[in-house]
């Protein structure tokens, strides 16, 4: 039963029948302080008392426990009332508004509104890490489900490829600039680029502002982006699956034009047919980074070499960045199927390959796992953030094709078994259980997930103004080779 709704209802219709506070309580046998607090939804009615009130009152008891409002003032009252007892209204420190008949319904709409957007913004940006979660599990499936294959963003590559006389293998730097002068663009190289950005696009003048520094970056991979985003045209995200989805096809476009479809296939069926397939060749036969080719790789494997594969990301302090499969393998989960952000485990090549002191040779290994055996390949990457292990893997039968099919390592790893590598050794944890302390290293973004204005996280301020700032003055054209 609805405490506030039924006490208005009972004021109501106490005022109706001409009945005072203290005639109504004494026909229930109650305090007409009692009373009151009932009238003012403070206090919950047994069903005793819900059937005395309908008897004094002269209706149904199902009159009196209708949960729609008894009259339009009434629900603003008690939505005001239901407001002011929340979380959100106590932790703004402001002093409860009495509802006198003074305040008009105009107002009480008005701080309706306002209390209503304040809540909405608290929700969305308290629920954000799970919407994130949730729209990326539910991407993975669509990944998954589709092989990882989107042959209409092929389709695309392949044309954008054939207008500048691509004629195959790997895309130079001189050939995306021509990409760019085909689609209508002049680059140009600065040193203030916003920093919450890689590229900023200005339509109006046909002008990519790209930054001149762009360490231990492809220089092609922030122009091929944002070529790939003008070329889709998609509207900016209104959610966290508009965000991911965008972010997925972009990167996808700039790949099939860094690794072009025909050329790739062609060197990885090559390369099966010799058992001799090899993300590090990939690699270097289209002069990408390795995170690149392994990327690419499971675009193509299943759908023009027939190998299930998976893909996964890891930090080196163990929690995975990024995760795709289609060969059944069992990523670590949270409750809602996410795996960003989870542990991997200590036996898998992810985080074997930190433990390796060659780190120029790939790292091969065989897993046995709960849902059967796996080859791997792994290699570390460094970032600005941190070094990261990116590896591909393969079921058992499939790893016949690849080279380092040979390698000795062989590991066991029965998680999500806690038994496996979560819980410490017992004497360990007998001698350190009570004497250790660890400082964690808390990931900011993980308490700010929900970037403000956009779901995007641009600093608009900043970009408007350096497009205003370096914008072609009247008369000077938005198309010239100028590198500045």
């Amino acid at each position: 039963m609805d405490s506030l709704t039924i006490g208005r209802r009972i004021r109501q219709l106490r005022g109706e029948r001409g009945l005072t506070l203290e005639s109504l309580a004494s026909a229930i046998d109650r305090a007409p302080s009692q009373l009151s607090v009932i009238e003012n939804g403070r206090r919950e009615l047994k069903l005793s008392e819900v059937n005395r009130l309908a008897e004094a009152l002269g209706v149904e008891v199902d009159a009196l426990l209708s949960s729609e409002p008894p009259s339009k003032r009434a629900g603003l009252e008690i939505a005001l009332e239901r407001a002011q007892r929340g979380p959100l209204f106590a932790s703004l420190g402001l002093a409860p508004l009495p509802l006198r008949k003074s305040l008009s319904d105009e107002a009480i709409e008005t701080i309706l509104a306002l209390h209503g957007e304040l809540e909405r913004l608290h929700t969305e940006r308290a629920a954000t890490p799970e919407e994130a979660r949730r729209a990326n599990t539910e991407l993975r499936r669509e990944q998954r489900a589709r092989n990882n294959y989107y042959p209409v963003l092929e389709q695309a590559a392949r044309e954008l490829l054939t207008a500048i006389g691509h004629r195959g293998g790997p895309l130079s730097q001189r050939a995306a600039g021509e990409l760019a002068t085909h689609l209508g663009f002049s680059l140009h190289y600065v040193h203030d680029l916003p920093a919450s950005t890689r590229s900023v696009t200005d339509r109006e003048h046909g002008r990519i502002y790209l930054p001149i520094k762009q360490s231990g970056t492809d220089p092609r991979t922030a122009l091929l982006q944002a070529l790939a985003a003008h070329v889709l045209g998609r509207p900016e995200p209104k959610d966290y699956g508009e965000l991911l989805r965008q972010r997925v096809e972009t990167n996808y476009l700039a790949g099939a034009l860094l690794v072009p479809e025909d050329s790739a296939v062609e060197f990885l069926q090559s390369a099966k047919k010799a058992r001799e397939l090899s993300v590090e060749d990939l690699r270097d036969a289209f002069a990408v980074s390795y995170e690149t080719a392994a990327h690419r790789f499971t675009n193509l494997a299943t759908e023009h070499l027939g190998i299930p594969v998976h893909f996964i990301k890891v930090h080196s302090s163990g929690a995975i960045s990024k995760a795709y499969e289609n060969d059944d393998v069992l990523f670590p989960t949270d409750a809602l199927g996410s795996v960003e952000g989870q542990q991997v485990c200590r036996y898998w090549s992810a985080r074997q390959v930190f433990e390796r002191d060659d780190r120029l040779s790939p790292y091969h290994q065989y897993t046995d796992k709960p849902v059967g055996s796996y080859w791997c390949t792994s290699k570390i990457e460094s970032a600005a953030n941190g070094d990261f292990s990116v590896s591909v893997g393969t079921r058992f039968a499939d790893s016949k094709w690849f080279r380092g099919r040979d390698t000795t390592v062989r590991l066991t790893s029965t998680c999500p078994d806690p038994a496996c590598c979560r819980t410490p050794d017992a004497a360990l944890a007998a001698r350190w259980s009570d004497n250790a302390w660890p400082s964690a290293r808390l990931n900011s973004s993980l308490l700010a997930a929900m970037p403000t204005g956009t779901f995007t996280g641009v600093d608009r301020v900043a970009v408007y103004e350096f497009l205003e700032a370096h914008a072609p003055h009247d008369g000077q054209s938005g198309h010239s080779p100028a590198a500045g």
